[in-house]
């Protein structure tokens, strides 16, 4: 075995793939690509690096649905810790209170969850902008 064979590919694919390009679940690398991809640039569904995107991201900078760090893209900041999606009425309720809107909507397959604000284009129209009040 040569010294070579620890070095990571330029392009790496698959499962756990560790390269300078990583493609995959769980890719690993400089710009890494997948289901939860983790690196410099991380770009998927749950994304950790110093820039991200995807639904559920964590880095320096990053865009995505919900995330954690300073430099949100394309917004305003909601931090992880500030959840959007609950089990009861009366959360979702006082979020909504938080948030500048009133009331909650069921969300998710069956209803089971509650978002904050009467509607979800209300909620859309809070969230995406800040605090409106009309």
């Amino acid at each position: 075995m040569d010294c070579h064979s620890h070095q990571p590919k330029l392009v790496a694919t698959g499962i756990a793939p560790l390269g300078i390009v990583s493609v995959g679940v769980v890719p690993m690398g400089i710009v890494a690509i997948g289901v939860v991809p983790m690196g410099v640039v991380s770009l998927g569904v749950v994304s950790m690096g110093v820039i991200t995107a995807g639904f559920t991201t964590m880095g320096l900078i990053w865009g995505g649905m919900v995330g954690m760090g300073p430099i949100q893209l394309g917004g305003q900041s909601q931090r992880a810790e500030a959840p959007l999606m609950f089990s009861t009425r009366p959360e979702a309720e006082a979020r909504a209170r938080q948030m500048g809107c009133e009331g909650a909507h069921p969300h998710g397959p069956g209803g089971e969850q509650w978002m904050p604000c009467s509607t979800m284009e209300q909620f859309l129209e809070v969230h995406s902008g800040g605090h409106h009040h009309h």
